[in-house]
């Protein structure tokens, strides 16, 4: 084989595994968005959260679907939980210990460790990478505009609307709030800034950033999220 004709057998295979790599993420994307939760698992979360009807835990699903591919769409990387009754339907979820596992396989080719949810918080800097990783995709999600957000993603919004004790509020635009509000806001406008940590780690973070949905990468465990 002369080395003009290596060249192009190279170059091919490089756009077929190009090719087959976008097509597995789109696959397991939509594995994501079509999956049926255990049966009996919004029981579970009711029981947690008995003020919660049943269209109230509905939405609390979509959240957490879009929670999921947000972790897929990164490139499986570190991801962080921004909703505590979300992250309640998570936990609820991984003690449907072969079900969640069954999921995982399917939906990210490895395991995804859940961690508590978070907010964006000075000494926490990986923590914020990965809620900043998560803001970016659940914007691009809902056609938001990540930088300048006039309204909030789902899973950001969950808690203050569906009044969550111990819920994380946040704000599209912390400039608009009321001056008698009360409680801790987090501000939408605050994962595109370096005020909270000196950086926007995570910010704007694409799935060809790293891990990436290569052969060899499916191997390893996977942080809760992401490695």
């Amino acid at each position: 084989m002369g080395v003009a004709a290596f060249v192009l057998a190279a170059l091919a295979c490089l756009v077929a595994v190009a090719v087959w790599a976008q097509y597995r993420r789109l696959r397991r994307a939509e594995y994501i968005r079509a999956y049926v939760f255990p049966r009996g698992l919004f029981d579970r979360l009711s029981q947690r959260r008995p003020e919660l009807a049943r269209k109230d835990i509905a939405l609390v699903a979509r959240g957490l679907r879009h929670f999921f591919l947000a972790h897929l769409k990164s490139g499986r990387r570190f991801v962080s939980m921004p909703s505590q009754v979300a992250d309640d339907l998570w936990h609820e979820f991984i003690l449907y210990t072969k079900n969640y596992e069954a999921f995982c396989r399917e939906a990210f080719g490895r395991f995804l460790h859940h961690s508590p949810a978070a907010v964006l918080a000075p000494e926490r800097k990986e923590s914020n990478a990965g809620l900043r990783r998560v803001w970016w995709h659940c914007c691009k999600e809902e056609n938001i505009d990540a930088r300048n957000p006039t309204r909030l993603p789902l899973l950001f919004a969950l808690d203050a609307k569906l009044g969550i004790a111990g819920g994380f509020v946040y704000a599209a635009d912390c400039a608009a709030l009321k001056a008698g509000a009360t409680g801790a806001v987090y501000c939408g406008g605050d994962f595109a800034s370096a005020s909270i940590d000196g950086g926007t780690d995570g910010f704007g973070d694409g799935a060809a950033a790293g891990g990436g949905d290569g052969g060899a990468s499916d191997g390893g465990g996977c942080g809760g999220g992401g490695d």
